[in-house]
């Protein structure tokens, strides 16, 4: 059980877990947490990426992604598209898993809250202001400096080798948390196709107390931009030899 497919559903299901966890925990009628605010929701995805990397790599995932936009990347970077797929399967169905978890976990809060689309909010992102074009380039952005940010910190020009061992993960979280703060009011800062489009099909498929709708509709967006994004990163860090 310890290889980079499993080290990458384990991180991944942790990712969301903790993460649509926090989305819950403020979002869902008589949750103590309920109504906590932004600050919360951006402080509990950034722990819930640390968490998500350091299980990766316990269970076999040395450098992980926990992202198909992070994995595109990469494959950009060093023109190796072979593990692409598998990284990508593990990364969703790990996002899939997680969300049930998570739904599981605020069971009797569900039939509590009455609107449908605070419920999806839960699961899975969408825009502020409907605007499709700009929308997309708020996933771009956003996905774009999670690259660029992400190889900086591990670069050579950083730190000779990278960061202090168990340093990196921190550092990872650190950028997630600036991220949602900084960039993600727009859309609510997908910048991971897995994150969104695994919890959307788990909030589809569960019979979820007056849940409504999925937005399928908004789906392509917070999982084009940031595959976009990661690609465009991917060049710049290509060529920029980080």
């Amino acid at each position: 059980m310890h290889s980079i497919w499993f080290g990458e559903f384990m991180g991944t299901l942790i990712l969301v877990l903790l993460g649509n966890g926090v989305s819950a925990g403020v979002t869902l009628r008589k949750s103590y947490a309920e109504k906590s605010g932004w600050m919360a929701i951006t402080t509990g995805w950034a722990l819930a990426v640390l968490c998500g990397v350091l299980v990766a790599q316990a269970f076999g995932s040395p450098g992980p992604h926990l992202n198909p936009a992070i994995t595109l990347a990469v494959a950009v970077v060093s023109g190796n598209y072979g593990q692409v797929l598998l990284y990508w399967s593990a990364q969703l169905l790990g996002a899939m898993s997680g969300a049930a978890l998570m739904t599981l976990h605020y069971a009797p809060h569900w039939k509590l809250t009455p609107d449908p689309a605070a419920k999806l909010g839960v699961f899975a992102t969408n825009a502020a202001v409907h605007s499709p074009l700009a929308n997309l380039l708020s996933e771009i952005i956003g996905t774009m400096v999670l690259v660029i940010v992400a190889g900086a910190i591990f670069s050579h020009g950083v730190a000779i080798g990278g960061p202090a061992a168990g340093l990196g993960p921190w550092l990872v979280g650190s950028l997630v948390w600036g991220i949602g703060l900084s960039l993600g009011g727009t859309t609510g800062y997908a910048i991971n196709p897995a994150r969104d489009l695994g919890p959307r099909i788990v909030h589809a498929l569960l019979p979820i107390p007056g849940k409504g709708g999925s937005n399928w509709r908004y789906a392509p967006i917070p999982v084009i931009g940031p595959l976009i994004g990661g690609a465009l990163a991917g060049l710049l860090v290509r060529c920029a030899h980080f």
